[in-house]
Order: C-alpha cells, then structure tokens, then sequence
C-alpha cells in the first residue's frame, strides 16, 4: 500500500546546527495521546505550545492538568473522559465506543491539518486501517510518533494479522518520529518506508512529573526505610517484557551476602496474570520479612518522586525494549540507572558516570553490577553525582530539541501540501 513521498529536502527533518536561530512558520496541529502517557504528552504539548504552534490536544481525564487550560492557541480536549479499570465491562465497552464516536466526529470537524499520533487507541486494528483511511479521506497529513515498532514482537506474540495491521498503518502515515537508529532501520528493513520519511528524536526528559524540595532522607522516612540501607529500584508497568524475575534472583543472590539491601518494587502489573502471580509467590517472603517493599498498582504521579528520592539506583532489567521512558524519569531526578544491554539502552547509559548496563536476561551478571555500583564512587560520592546526571540529561534529552525537530517537520508537510491545495 504504498503512497507517493516528497523529496527528503522538503521534510529537513534532523537538527540543524543553528537551529536556535531558525524561524518556523506557525503551524496548527492535533495531537492524538491514546488518552495516557502525561510525561510524554505533557513535554511534547507544552513545548510546541512555547515554540508558537497552535496545538488541540485530544486527551482523558488521566491526561488533565491545569497547565493545559487557559492558554493561548492550545485546545484540550477531553474526549476520552475516566480511564479507570474498576468498572465493569459493558461500561468499559460503551465508554470506548462512545469515544470512537466522538473522535469520528471530531476528526470530520477538526481545524488542524496535521494529525499528529503519539499513540493509538483501544482497538488497534481498528486504529492502523480504517481510522487511518477515514483520516487520510478527510485530508489530514498524518505523522505517527513511535514508541515501540513492532510491541507484539517484543512481547514474544506476534502474528501476522499484527504485522500486516502495522504495515497498513506505517504506508499510510505521511512521517514519522523515532527515538534510535535501530527503530528507524527496523522501520526501514521490516516494513519498507523511505529513510526520508524518518526523523530521530531523544526521548525527551520528564517535566511533568512533580519533582519538589522533598529530600531523600525525607523520602526514606515516608517508606520506612533506615539511611543506612542500599535502596534498588524497580518502576513501572509489570510485564513480561521488563523482566524483573531476572531482578528479583540477582536480589536474592547479593542478599544472601549481607543484610542491608532493600528493593522496591512499585508498579502495575499488566499481561499474563500467570506471570505476576509467580513473581508475586518468589518474593512473598521477602516482603513480609520488609526487605522487599512493593507497591503494587497505580503510582498517582505527586508519589513518584518518593520512590526515586528515596533509591540509590534504578535497574532496568528488560528482556526486550526499544527505549526507556523510565530511564529518562529517574535522570530527571538524577537516580543512576543499570541496564540490560537490550535495543538501544546502551546509548543511553554513560559507563561509570550515569550507570552502567550488563548482560540481559542474567541474574547473575545483574548481581555482580548491583555490587559494581555499591563499591563505585558512583555511590560513595552520589550526592554530587545526581546534579551532574541531570545537567546530561538536560543537555542530551530536551525537549527543545524535540520540539525544533518537530516543528520543522511540520511546516516541511504543511508547505508540501498547501502547494497543492
């Protein structure tokens, strides 16, 4: 299904080198949120908004803030409404065809000509065909930022009907935003669009999640955890895909040699209830004994700098990732991270400065760079070290230099497409 393409000079979609100094035209856009993921959507808004485009930003309920009210030239609008699980499923069911039917009608009556997707929505295949096509009916130059190519991939269920729903989609975009070079070239290789039609951004560093003058002796005291202990981390969703079965044996390996390490684990689980359940047995003793501290659920985001105030590190233990978006909240907080060395992780991870990545899906390995950390001056000296992890990750993952790359490309398709009108 392919569909004509411009030359790549049009779109000039990569940084420039006086990109401080150059004008963009103003421009108009719809950004589609998926009605979750506020750090992303929030950085991203709020930065276009500062760089002068006028902005309606479909959201829900879990996305609203008072940041996106009563500001010039932005719109949010809440079609999505209450997200929340505990409900039943006929109400789960009509709520989610109720808001198809809002952004339908929505779309046909919609200002921006640029639809700008951060993330699809309920029905996926729904949402990569005919919701792409109707889109496409309507005139809208479509732009897709992604997040993960190909999920199912990596979460060891893919099928063809998936892959065939992702090509649809992909030939149907008109551009598209990428965090690493491994997810453009998989773009490339596995689905055929043109390397033109592909801009790199970073991964811009959280803004939105509340990170005030709570100190970490504050934080400890909140959990009930001594100053003495070494605090590990685990954050976010449970799945598969994070591994952290691979975490919880590298906990127990170094526990076994002394007794003040503590983990915690703070997140919801999702996917195969099967897998959680069998987490969940392994450290069940572990939590009663209190070294293992777990919050199992939702995070409202006025806690989140608890858990990361009140840690030492953070460990990604995935099994199978593109790119981090915790990664990039702990360096907002200044929190070192060990990684994996899975997708492009190891980019993101300054050896010894930052953290420092290890063999994935080896609990052993992730033992011996658990110590690695707690021996470094990474440790000894963390004071100092968590202001030098945010100046990088200011330097390296802003969200002006998203917001440049962004803006450019907009005004690339909306020039192209105004020339034909």
């Amino acid at each position: 299904m392919e569909t004509k393409t411009e030359p790549d000079e049009i779109y000039a979609a990569g940084p420039s080198n006086n990109m401080k100094s150059e004008k963009i035209h103003e421009t108009s856009v719809t950004l589609l949120s998926g009605g979750g993921d506020k750090p992303y959507v929030f950085g991203l808004a709020t930065e276009l908004i500062s760089k002068g485009a006028e902005v309606e930003l479909i959201g829900s309920d879990d996305l609203d803030c008072p940041e996106f009210h009563g500001r010039p030239k932005f719109n949010f609008i809440n079609l999505r409404g209450d997200q929340s699980p505990d409900v039943s499923f006929i109400k789960k069911t009509l709520r989610v065809l109720k808001y198809y039917l809002r952004l339908i009608r929505y779309a046909a009556r919609a200002k921006p000509r640029i639809f700008h997707i951060l993330w699809n929505n309920k029905f996926q295949y729904f949402d990569r065909t005919l919701l792409m096509l109707y889109y496409r009916a309507l005139g809208k130059r479509i732009i897709i930022t992604i997040h993960n190519v190909n999920d199912r991939k990596r979460d060891s269920n893919d099928t063809l009907l998936n892959r065939l729903t992702l090509r649809v989609q992909y030939h149907l975009a008109h551009h598209f935003f990428v965090h690493t070079e491994k997810m453009k070239r998989e773009l490339i290789e596995e689905f055929g669009i043109q390397d033109f039609r592909i801009a790199i951004i970073p991964f811009g560093i959280n803004n939105a999640v509340p990170n005030t003058s709570l100190t970490a002796q504050e934080a400890r005291e909140r959990l009930g955890i001594p100053a003495n202990e070494r605090v590990i981390l685990f954050f976010g969703n449970i799945a598969p895909y994070k591994g952290l079965e691979y975490l919880v044996d590298a906990f127990h390996q170094i526990q076994a040699g002394r007794n003040d390490y503590r983990l915690i684990i703070a997140g919801r689980p999702k996917g195969p209830k099967n897998y959680w359940s069998g987490i969940e047995e392994t450290i069940s003793e572990n939590v009663r004994s209190g070294s293992v501290l777990l919050r199992n659920g939702y995070i409202p985001d006025e806690e989140i700098e608890i858990f990361f105030k009140a840690a030492d590190v953070l460990v990604l233990p995935y099994r199978y990732i593109y790119q981090s978006g915790v990664l990039f909240l702990g360096y907002s907080f200044g929190l070192p991270a060990l990684s994996a060395d899975v997708g492009s992780m190891k980019e993101d991870i300054v050896e010894g400065k930052t953290g420092f990545v290890f063999e994935p899906e080896n609990p052993d390995d992730l033992a011996r760079a658990i110590e690695k950390y707690f021996q470094s001056d990474m440790y000894v000296h963390s004071d100092g070290l968590k202001r030098q992890i945010q100046d990088y990750a200011k330097q390296h993952y802003s969200w002006d230099i998203v917001g440049h790359v962004t803006m450019r490309v907009y005004a690339g398709l909306s020039a192209v497409f105004d020339s034909r009108d």
